[in-house]
């Protein structure tokens, strides 16, 4: 079945153009429809699918870089300052700042659903009220986590965590305080202008965010010697900046069809988009802590500044790198929601095997420059030569989990486009939780292999998982799935009303 075209050859109803077309402009559209009218080879039909895969994915790579990049800066910048400091700013990072945005994160996906849908039956103004019931959701979530940002030192005090390591953590994260609220803000845009192919703007704001943060950071870290507090300050303005260059563009006029200017309609319903929210955050935010729980247990080893600091470095490099497979879950989730939404499933299998395909390759080149250059990946972190060589002693494991991480999150993204978060959270508990964490103390501390045991039981977990996704999705019925994706965008749309 080709794109666009019923079985018999006849153009479908408007209302059932997949979402990606949403993405394209008329004259794109026009020029794949045709391509796939004359052409049906294997290269043609590969090259078809990659263009629409990459008009999704491409913005979304630039956004997720350059917004990671502001907090991978700020440890560059500290790291310089010492090893007390680079392990402070990690941990503030890795774990407070990555523990909440994998929380927000996943609470705006609700977005993906209910935005795509709504734009997709072309009620544009139900996008604005959507966006602000999450803006008011996410902002009460934010104000609910301050207290893990106000008691940060006695938390990890409590966790085992070095007194001065605690402490000066606690007084960097204190200064952290106005990012989760720029997140609340921030995210929910980010998938409004997605819905509406505009993320070219989002991308651009990004941009700039990022150049004002490098010269301000540089400014007031070596030329005013505010330390790591003025590193910290400047993370959250930059932060701000992204997460207000978006409402302006929102609220000036960027949208006029979706954005109508705010109403009480959005304080109406928040408990049912809350249970949404957090349903669709729970498969992100079981793999998002995972990776923080590890910092915390390299804490508490021997020589825990060196430790955690070499850790967190490869954390922020392998944080870097998984942009791209992040970028690809999103769009392989799209690709695979508009196929079965539209009852194409050999053509969702499909868009799945171009997007696996594609981000593998991007992750072998990666992982060839990781072993290429693996004595020199901390230096714009840190210029120790204890953290130097505990880095280069891990290059190897990290260059497994940055291939392992080029495949995973696709399969995460064909699992959400296909509906199947629910399992995808149960895996995640048995491979990351019940597998992965204890072997990973097994390994780190009965064995005595230290931090590359830790992060062996990592790799193994994620290992697990990505097996078993391949065995679900390989024999996926397709053809079946279809069929269930249209029974519930029937059922979405009879009982959906407009508030």
């Amino acid at each position: 079945m080709k794109d666009g075209k019923s079985g018999d050859g006849t153009r479908e109803d408007p209302m059932n153009v997949p979402l990606l077309e949403e993405y394209l402009s008329p004259a794109t559209t026009q020029q794949l429809n045709h391509h796939d009218e004359i052409r049906d080879d294997f290269p043609s039909r590969v090259w078809v699918e990659s263009k629409k895969l990459w008009s999704i994915a491409g913005p979304s790579i630039v956004i997720r870089l350059s917004s990671n990049s502001v907090l991978v800066v700020t440890q560059a910048f500290a790291g310089h300052l010492g090893e007390l400091e680079l392990a402070a700013v990690s941990i503030s990072v890795t774990v407070v700042i990555g523990f909440t945005f994998g929380l927000l994160l996943g609470m705006a996906s609700a977005l993906e659903t209910l935005c795509g849908q709504a734009y997709g039956a072309k009620r544009y103004h139900m996008l604005g009220i959507y966006l602000q019931r999450s803006w008011v959701v996410l902002t009460m979530c934010a104000i609910s986590l301050l207290p893990i940002y106000i008691f940060t030192t006695p938390i990890l005090k409590l966790l085992g965590q070095p007194d001065d390591l605690a402490e000066l953590t606690g007084l960097v994260t204190i200064w952290m305080i106005p990012f989760p609220f720029a997140l609340a803000i921030q995210l929910p845009s980010q998938r409004f202008l997605q819905c509406q192919r505009k993320t070219p703007i989002a991308a651009w704001v990004c941009l700039g965010a990022l150049s004002f943060h490098i010269f301000f950071t540089w400014l007031v870290v070596d030329k005013l010697g505010f330390g790591v507090i003025g590193a910290a300050c400047v993370s959250s303005v930059s932060w701000w900046i992204i997460s207000l260059g978006s409402f302006c563009y929102i609220a000036g006029g960027g949208c006029p069809e979706t954005w109508t200017g705010f109403s009480i309609k959005a304080f109406s319903g928040l408990w049912e988009f809350f249970k949404l929210s957090v349903a669709s955050g729970v498969m992100i935010c079981l793999e998002n802590w995972y990776y923080r729980i590890l910092v915390l247990m390299t804490g508490n080893m021997k020589n825990a500044t060196v430790a955690v600091s070499a850790l967190t470095i490869c954390m922020s490099i392998n944080g870097w790198e998984l942009m791209i497979p992040i970028a690809f879950f999103a769009a392989t989730g799209v690709r695979v929601a508009n196929e079965l939404g539209a009852g194409n499933g050999k053509a969702a299998k499909f868009a799945s095997e171009v997007s696996v395909v594609t981000s593998l390759i991007i992750g072998i080149f990666f992982c060839t420059l990781i072993m290429i250059f693996h004595d020199k990946l901390a230096i714009i972190f840190t210029s120790s030569d204890a953290v130097l060589h505990a880095v280069d002693n891990l290059a190897f494991l990290l260059a497994c989990t940055i291939l392992l991480n080029s495949i995973q999150p696709v399969l995460s993204g064909v699992a959400v486009g296909s509906g199947w978060q629910a399992w995808v959270a149960f895996i995640n508990i048995g491979c990351y939780y019940i597998i992965g964490l204890p072997e990973g103390v097994v390994l780190g501390w009965v064995f005595r292999l230290g931090i590359p045991g830790i992060w062996s039981g990592m790799i193994g977990g994620t290992a697990i998982q990505t097996l078993i996704l391949i065995i679900i999705i390989t024999r996926c019925d397709w053809d079946m799935q279809a069929q269930k994706a249209s029974s519930r965008m029937n059922m979405l749309s009879s009982s959906c009303s407009i508030p």
